[in-house]
């Protein structure tokens, strides 16, 4: 199983994975160059906060080995996935109870800032295939993809 692994120390706070996550999930086409930053649909599902200290701070989904979202979920709409081991969110399935976003440990989940209905979360870039957007533009390596 694949995961997002965290170095928090390498972190420069440069965002550059929130920009690719919000790039490999917009709705619309373009690069990067003509990412709408204040269109409210286009939302990151990770991110970076700086800590009192001047340090950063990366949150991004786990994909828990026993993840408290799909253990709270009561509509079925998040699961593990056995074989890549990957929580997956079907918001076709979402009551918008928002219990995973409350339970989750790491407060990476939430609802989104257009509707407020469905829940962002990330979902390892599957359908673009190979590694997650956000761990190919970091550029101090601070987060990576390791099997374990």
């Amino acid at each position: 199983m694949k995961r997002i692994i965290i170095e928090a120390e390498k972190c420069d706070g440069c965002k550059s994975c929130s920009l690719a996550c919000m790039q490999a999930h917009r709705k619309d086409s373009g690069d990067i160059y003509t990412l709408d930053l204040n269109d409210i649909n286009n939302e990151s599902r990770n991110f970076i906060y700086k800590q009192p200290d001047g340090s950063y701070r990366p949150i991004f989904c786990r994909h828990c080995d026993e993840p408290e979202c799909v253990i709270s979920c009561m509509s079925g709409a998040l699961t593990k996935n056995p074989e890549d081991g990957h929580v997956y969110y079907d918001k076709e399935k979402c009551g918008s109870c928002f219990m995973c976003v409350m339970n989750c440990p790491y407060g990476v989940l939430k609802p989104d800032d257009a509707t407020k209905s469905v829940v962002i979360k990330c979902d390892f870039c599957k359908d673009l295939g190979g590694e997650p957007s956000c761990v190919k533009a970091c550029p101090k390596q601070a987060i990576h993809v390791e099997e374990v």
